[in-house]
């Protein structure tokens, strides 16, 4: 660290985010004001299209097969989503690849400027700081389209200081009850925040809330509805989209799993449609790109035995999806699982979804202050009818990859272990997996 003026500087990425960490009194701090004067002495603009996509869940896949169908087109792309698992430059993303830390660097610098250059300077949270960053990398690349995922809810949200030529709304269900409402009316109406008057607005949930629907008219939103404007049908074999008087027949399934992927890609050439004078893509470019997706922790199966499943699942919308996409695997012998979570989460309901399919239980602290305690993890369980036998057994750990490697030598080849909640839980298995197999 350096200083000159009065201004705080760093000569290598980690020790910004390290300092980040703590730059601001609190993690969460919901508002535009703060970021908004910062991006104004920055004078942030981005002249290609953006498309900002929120939700409840969901977010991540919409993001990544955008990112895949657009660069299958041609278009050089940018892409920003949080959180991240391994490395910070997951969040900056040009053309599939993180950004380097020397690429990043100047844009940390220049916020840091530009937020001491403010009269009475503010400071800024690790997320509005980091997202400044990259939007002004972005802003920097020569970029044909901006993908923008919304960290937490949309109206309030940091991406949102960035107007969206097309927003995405995935899902939308009961989280983070303390910041956006405790019903999916109130929800629905914090998340519709990332819609723009006369722009494209796309919401993938098949039950809209009524309060989205409102102020999509409210503003005038060119707003597309699954069910009204776009709808999809599938077989085993493949699936077709229709919408708007376009329709893509013999579509074969995206690359990523789970239940829910196609009401998440329907939302994706819904969008795609609905940009089409502005971004054209072809019927070949969107096939390629579903089919080529890659997006790591969402229901991802690892090759070998005993079976691995890793996903961020880490509210009860989540846990449901996940349940069923654990159905439909088939038969396995005992189902381990790997858990750890927030505190502020609703693990009752988490595990009203989840608890029955779980055999033996491998229940993990988190190295964070938010994460919820093995002690108070270990009472949901039980308190959910959880009882141990010769079948059903409970531990806990104070490390994910520690919890996993226990549950990865007691499981048999015809086992399987998941590996679900916070994506620090997630996380830390990647990370010991990684580290064995270099």
């Amino acid at each position: 660290m350096f200083c000159t003026e009065d201004r705080v500087q760093f000569d290598n990425l980690s020790a910004w985010l390290t300092y980040l960490e703590s730059a601001h009194p609190i993690a969460i701090d919901m508002g535009l004001t703060r970021i908004t004067k910062v991006r104004d002495v920055l004078g942030l603009k981005l002249t290609c299209p953006v498309i900002t996509v929120g939700g409840t869940n969901g977010k991540g896949s919409i993001c990544a097969m955008l990112e895949s169908v657009l660069g299958s087109a041609g278009y050089r792309v940018g892409c920003h989503t949080s959180p991240h698992f391994l490395r910070f430059n997951e969040r900056a993303r040009v053309m599939s690849t993180p950004a380097r830390d020397d690429e990043l660097m100047p844009h940390f610098a220049a916020v840091e400027q530009a937020r001491l250059r403010l009269a009475d300077p503010v400071s800024l949270t690790y997320f509005e700081f980091t997202t400044l960053a990259i939007l002004h990398f972005f802003a920097h690349s020569q970029l044909d389209v901006v993908i923008l995922e919304v960290g937490m809810g949309g109206r309030l949200d940091a991406v949102n200081i960035i107007d969206a030529d097309c927003a995405v709304i995935s899902s939308i269900d009961l989280d983070h009850v303390a910041y956006l409402g405790n019903t999916r009316e109130l929800i629905g109406r914090e998340k519709a925040g990332i819609f723009r008057a006369h722009s494209i607005a796309i919401c993938a949930d098949p039950i809209a809330p009524l309060s989205l629907i409102e102020y999509a008219q409210e503003i005038g939103a060119d707003l597309w509805l699954s069910g009204r404007d776009f709808s999809f049908q599938g077989d085993r074999q493949q699936w077709s989209w229709s919408g708007r008087g376009k329709r893509f027949s013999g579509l074969a399934y995206p690359a990523l799993r789970g239940a829910n992927q196609l009401l998440n890609a329907a939302a994706v050439i819904a969008a795609l449609s609905a940009l089409q004078q502005r971004l054209p893509v072809a019927a070949q470019d969107i096939r390629n790109g579903l089919a080529w997706v890659t997006l790591p922790g969402r229901f991802q199966v690892l090759p070998g035995k005993p079976t691995v499943v890793l996903d961020v699942a880490h509210n009860p919308h989540a846990a449901g999806v996940l349940s069923k996409n654990l159905e439909n695997m088939g038969f396995y012998r005992y189902t381990w699982a790997i858990f750890g979570v927030m505190q502020d989460k609703d693990v009752a309901g988490i595990l009203a979804h989840l608890g029955k399919q779980i055999d033996h239980w491998c229940l993990t602290a988190l190295p964070t202050p938010r994460a919820a305690s093995c002690t108070y993890l270990e009472e949901m369980v039980r308190a959910s009818g959880y009882q141990d036998d010769a079948d059903h057994s409970l531990r806990t750990w104070e490390d994910p990859a520690v919890a996993y490697a226990f549950a990865l030598k007691q499981a048999g080849e015809n086992d399987r272990i998941v590996v679900f909640g916070s994506f620090y839980t997630v996380a830390g298995v990647m990370t010991d997996k990684l580290s064995n197999a270099i």
